[in-house]
């Protein structure tokens, strides 16, 4: 009898053992899934929320320059011509910056990497970017001897090649790996996507750059625009401005520069289209904050709609003139780029040789065909 009962004793006190066990785990599961369903939530929240973008288009005259701020990081594309290289120093240091994830030079030209050397030497920076075409240019080379001090090395970007700016991602468009005639068209031109917003930066792309990405079926489509060289009629070709088709386009260049940037041609596009044009000749520095949904502009668009190129200026009465009293020439032309230039210019010893053609004609006849002059040797 004593057995039976200390067996059913035991038998209970297992019994309760189990019970108390088994209530613990479910105790302690219910914390877990609770903390665990808390992260997910948590998690989720944070995964909504998004570091604003800040893009600040600055003021450097007649060329280049665009800074980016995204939770902390930042970028520089492109940083204007020698004269403005301390100023520019002055002004990003006033914003609080010490530190670059990227420096981009977008190609060789004086007006986008001629404050270049002075920002590499000044600031840290953990990337520069350029394209892999080399130039014979004092500046140039100032901006590889600065490279070489930081002991940094220079990266050639390829298309497709991408990176995260904060929240933002970068992905680069061109260059293509083609080989050009002029240089503007080597320009690293990037997508920044933050959120549902696209911003599209083209350095000095002309045409025949914006050609090969149309042709290459790139997604060019961007809500804002960073008008390829400075409004010029060279660049901003119809086909790329349907597909990109952006609500607004930035352009940067300077107060009465002498190249008439912009252009009316690209004017008159983006009135057509509808499209808000910013200008920093007119406005300064242009910022645009994107909070991954919404764009804000810290000025309002221009409504001038005012070209570079003076009326009646003698630029326009070359090419209203018409060919009377004007001497034939000949000239080489790019049938692809639809330029012309002199014999001796350094451009057409880089032309495709199915691209090429010779002819004799006066310079209005060839603008009447559709053609326009070589900005380097100006024809």
């Amino acid at each position: 009898m004593k057995d039976r009962i200390r067996y059913y004793l035991t038998l209970l006190a297992l019994t309760a053992a189990l019970i108390a066990g088994n209530t613990g785990c479910s105790q302690a599961s219910g914390g877990a899934a609770a903390d665990s369903e808390s992260g997910v939530q948590a998690k989720s929240s944070a995964a909504g929320e998004i570091e604003p973008l800040t893009v600040t288009f600055i003021d450097v005259g007649q060329g280049d320059s665009a800074l980016l701020q995204c939770g902390g990081h930042n970028m520089l594309i492109d940083a204007g011509k020698n004269d403005r290289g301390i100023e520019l120093q002055d002004y990003l240091q006033s914003k609080g910056i010490k530190k670059f994830d990227y420096l981009i030079g977008t190609h060789p030209d004086e007006d986008h990497i001629g404050g270049l050397d002075v920002i590499i030497t000044k600031f840290q920076a953990d990337h520069v970017l350029m394209p892999d075409k080399k130039s014979d240019t004092r500046t140039y080379d100032d901006v590889i001897q600065a490279i070489r001090y930081k002991s940094i090395s220079l990266e050639h970007p390829e298309r497709g090649d991408t990176f995260s700016l904060g929240d933002a991602e970068v992905t680069v468009l061109a260059p293509s790996g083609e080989t050009y005639d002029n240089t503007n068209n080597y320009s690293i031109v990037l997508m920044v996507r933050h959120g549902d917003n696209r911003f599209l930066f083209t350095g000095d792309a002309e045409e025949e750059a914006e050609y090969d990405m149309l042709e290459a079926g790139m997604d060019l489509k961007a809500d804002v625009l960073k008008t390829g060289h400075h409004g010029s009629r060279s660049s901003s070709g119809q086909e790329f401005l349907d597909s990109v088709s952006p609500a607004a386009a930035v352009i940067s260049c300077g107060e009465n520069n002498s190249y008439g940037h912009p252009h009316a041609e690209t004017l008159n596009k983006f009135r057509s289209m509808g499209i808000k044009v910013y200008r920093t000749d007119e406005e300064g520095a242009i910022v645009a904050e994107s909070d991954g949904t919404n764009i804000s502009f810290n000025v309002p668009p221009s409504d001038s709609w005012v070209a570079g190129e003076p009326k009646g200026s003698s630029a326009e009465n070359k090419r209203d003139s018409g060919a009377k009293g004007e001497k034939k020439e000949t000239y080489v032309l790019n049938t692809k780029t639809k330029k012309f230039h002199y014999s001796w210019c350094d451009s057409t010893a880089q032309m495709k040789e199915e691209n090429k053609d010779t002819k004799t004609a006066n310079r209005s006849s060839l603008i009447s065909e559709g053609y326009d002059p070589c900005q380097k040797c100006r024809p």
